[in-house]
């Protein structure tokens, strides 16, 4: 694969795509293209990490496994993020399952090269953690829509905010992976789904879920879309930030490892 082929790829993940040309290159010989077919388990909870991926067209989810064997969604992951990287600031340890929720490819680096990165280059530094701080405000933005929004409005959420990760208005979203995300029962989809496409804006393949009124869509959804992706635009305007470099954090030294991913 030709460079100029491999950093138009690498660059699709909008944090690769912010980074300055010479902090790129320094990067670049250290990631690698990686397949994420849907429901692959990238990590299970409480495992070694031992990469970064730094998603293209993949999306991802972070979830907690319940007692009962239920699971919700924490976070997702898409071309505007890197995951495995904050759990390794302080343990190296995964907070919960990262499975592929759409399949798709991702840059993935070795920990100890991205550790390298942080230390060395304060550009790098900086994105990360300007990343960091957007997810943070989506965590706690979607942690208060969680407790306040109709499951209607939180629904629409979810379609549209994987739809910005894809590109696609055709996305393959099932009843079982739209119930994961909201934290509710696949028959509570089925019903919100049914409702969105008689009110025509959405209708249903097997599979996946077409958007027909992406400014229907919006007005029905919650205001927590808005501010979720502002949260990002503010962080992220044109590119790379010139902010004074942040102190210099170090990723959680590697323990012994069991699992080759």
């Amino acid at each position: 694969m030709k460079n100029g082929t491999k950093a138009a790829i690498h660059r699709r993940n909008q944090l690769l795509a912010a980074l300055e040309p010479d902090d790129y290159l320094w990067l670049e010989p250290h990631l690698e293209v990686v397949d994420l077919p849907r429901g692959k388990v990238v990590y299970q909870t409480g495992e070694s990490l031992r990469y970064s991926y730094f998603p293209h067209d993949a999306v991802v989810s972070l979830v907690t496994v319940l007692r009962n064997g239920g699971s919700v969604e924490m976070a997702v992951f898409g071309r505007e993020s890197v995951f495995g990287f904050v759990s390794a600031l302080v343990t190296r340890q995964s907070f919960g399952r990262y499975v592929t929720q759409i399949s798709g490819t991702a840059s993935r680096v070795a920990l100890d090269r991205l550790s390298e990165a942080l230390e060395k280059r304060p550009k790098i530094r900086r994105v990360l953690f300007r990343y960091t701080e957007a997810l943070l405000a989506q965590t706690l933005q979607t942690v208060a829509c969680n407790a306040v929004h109709s499951v209607e409005a939180r629904c629409c959420r979810a379609i549209l905010s994987t739809r910005d990760r894809t590109d696609k208005d055709d996305i393959p979203l099932t009843h079982e992976t739209l119930a994961e995300m909201l934290g509710v029962q696949r028959s509570t989809v089925s019903s919100v789904t049914s409702a969105l496409q008689r009110m025509g804006l959405i209708s249903q393949g097997r599979g996946t879920v077409r958007i027909t009124d992406r400014t229907g869509l919006e007005e029905t959804a919650c205001e927590c879309y808005h501010a979720i992706r502002q949260s990002f635009e503010r962080l992220f305007p044109g590119g790379p930030e010139r902010a004074e470099p942040m102190a210099k954090p170090r990723l959680a030294p590697a323990k012994n490892r069991n699992t080759a991913r």
